[in-house]
């Protein structure tokens, strides 16, 4: 393995990572990619990020690191999508484990580098929210990215930080994260894509398939999250920029402020304390709210009359597109619901289909 490639908020990052190994080192020994186990609720019901022992079937590579290969499975009722990712992609997924804090976090990077003696060490984030102070007003999710980029601005080794998508996760305008971005790496292209196009026609994140999309040429803006937050979807949407380590952490104070912490309680305190809030949190909220929910039934005739008027709606707010998961939550489905209405739809329009994006239709 000559890479080592850090995904830096888990999720959609880990499939990024693998597009990012295509398009800059091609068919050569296949990476490393060292990623969460946090998806969101859709997929996991469980608030929090998953560790090694919320899983069957795992393999120690290190004794700090252990890899996640196709046949493992969550014990349930937890969740995880990387199973599924090691079985469709060539890359090994070695499982990036919170719950010890900072110091784990670099622990396991030191135990990686030190094992692996990669050519190359490379942290990916898509969108850019590792680049905010932890005070934006739009910002969601700060506590997964902020505790990797502390990790690897510890650890003994060249790590090179990359923005992918620069304002995609609907958490950090472009505009606020343009003036931090450093040289451009690289501009993705639909035969970039083509190495997780498979993968983006299930996989949930949203941030990730709008960079696919925009790779491919889609424009406009597309309506993500549960929250419905409009996304531009422009030129800057498929670049990777450079950004320097150094002042990442200096911007970042949440990253700074996780510095030797050893454990995920202690990361959650410093969040409520700097962020006001603590994501985990919310999902514990969310969880709680949704156990009380009743999902819709999967009826074909209401599903297209919700989706009708939701179109009408999202069209006269300016939106373009948007994602398959958006389309279940607002549709009150559960997430076991998303392949088949994914399914559904792509049986009955078709012609909307801008993968792995909806397109919203005109009239």
């Amino acid at each position: 393995m000559k890479r080592l490639i850090v995904a830096a908020g888990g999720g959609g990052d880990a499939v990024a990572a693998a597009m990012l190994h295509a398009a800059l080192y091609g068919d050569e020994d296949q990476a490393v990619i060292l990623t969460y186990a946090w998806d969101r609720l859709l997929v996991d019901p469980v608030p929090g990020p998953r560790g090694p022992d919320n899983f069957a079937g795992l393999e120690q590579l290190t004794p700090m690191v252990w890899t996640v290969p196709a046949d493992a499975r969550p014990i349930a009722p937890a969740g995880s999508t990387l199973p599924r990712l090691a079985a469709e992609l060539p890359h090994t997924f070695a499982l990036l484990d919170p719950h010890h804090g900072e110091e784990g976090v670099t622990r396991q990077l030191e135990e990686l580098v030190s094992h692996l003696s990669p050519e190359s060490i490379d942290l990916l984030d898509v969108g850019g929210d590792i680049l905010a102070r932890g005070d934006e007003p739009t910002l969601k999710s700060p506590l997964a990215d902020a505790l990797t980029l502390a990790a690897c601005c510890q650890v003994n080794a060249s790590v090179r930080l990359l923005v992918a998508g620069p304002g995609l996760d609907g958490e950090l305008p472009l505009d606020d994260v343009r003036g931090m971005l450093g040289p451009l790496i690289h501009t993705f292209t639909a035969k970039d894509v083509e190495s997780v196009s498979s993968v983006l026609e299930w996989h949930p994140s949203e941030a990730t398939g709008m960079l696919a999309a925009t790779a491919c040429g889609v424009r406009g803006t597309c309506e993500v999250r549960d929250a419905g937050l409009p996304v531009p979807l422009t030129d800057e949407g498929p670049t990777v920029h450079q950004v320097d380590l150094d002042e990442a952490l200096s911007r970042n104070e949440l990253a700074r402020a996780v510095l030797t912490t050893e454990s995920l309680d202690e990361v959650e305190a410093y969040s409520r304390e700097i962020c006001g809030y603590s994501e985990i949190d919310y999902e514990r909220n969310k969880a709680a709210w949704l156990s009380q929910q009743s999902p819709s039934r999967l009826d074909s005739d209401a599903i297209l009359t919700e989706l009708d008027r939701f179109e009408v709606e999202a069209r006269n707010r300016g939106i373009t597109h948007t994602t398959f998961r958006h389309i279940t939550e607002v549709l009150n489905l559960s997430g076991s619901q998303l392949d088949s209405i994914r399914r559904l739809l792509l049986g009955i329009k078709p012609e909307q289909h801008e993968a792995p994006l909806w397109k919203i239709r005109r009239y």
